[in-house]
């Protein structure tokens, strides 16, 4: 996984509150396991018209949004049915932040499974944010992931609270088997020791 310390890039605003995984990810494009190639069905059905052509109203068909890193979207973001594909998909067309007021849980933990760093801020910094992010190619915020802040292209800064686990996981890009794998020292002597002393097992 990807190591997050420090994200430089244009954010894109989405302001609509409960956004669910269907939305994130519709239904048509579960039906692969492989994690690469999900970022065209990013929120396909606001990105593409009833023919197949992209909507040009949709914010991420934008110019100047085309190729944004961060997201700062409405309350409770990622609702809905528990599917991994919503994290894949953001991931696979670029984005690794999304900035909202609240998340939904399952959806919350799939981030940070896979290298995406969901921030939660108060109502008043989503409001900034949610200005900074309207600039156009102008919106361009700072995530730094050590200091736990952002900054916004003015030079206004806003601090963020993370789990401290969680921090460090996205700091050395630690995937669930590569955070068990560094306590492989300590499984090795204990599988020893197992063996030494029950080997009927």
């Amino acid at each position: 996984m990807e190591k997050f310390v420090k994200l430089t890039g244009v954010a894109a605003p989405l302001p609509v509150v409960n956004i669910d995984t269907d939305m994130i990810i519709p239904k048509d494009y579960l039906k692969t396991i492989k994690r690469t190639g999900l970022g065209k069905g990013l929120f396909a059905e606001a990105r593409y018209r009833d023919d197949g052509s992209l909507n040009p109203d949709f914010v991420l068909n934008k110019p100047q949004y085309q190729s944004a890193k961060i997201l700062v979207a409405g309350d409770n973001f990622g609702c809905g049915s528990s599917r991994e594909h919503a994290p894949w998909a953001l991931l696979d067309f670029g984005i690794r932040c999304v900035i909202s007021t609240s998340f939904a849980d399952i959806f919350y933990n799939n981030c940070f499974k896979n290298g995406i760093l969901p921030i939660v801020v108060s109502p008043d910094d989503l409001d900034k944010l949610m200005d900074d992010a309207s600039r156009g190619s102008n919106a361009v915020l700072t995530v730094d992931l050590e200091a736990q802040e952002i900054s916004g292209p003015d030079g206004g800064k806003i601090t963020f609270d993370i789990d401290p686990a969680r921090k460090h996981i996205m700091l050395e890009g630690l995937d669930d088997i590569a955070t068990t794998l560094k306590s492989d020292a300590a499984i090795a002597s204990f599988e020893t020791k197992v063996q030494s002393e029950r080997p009927w097992l």
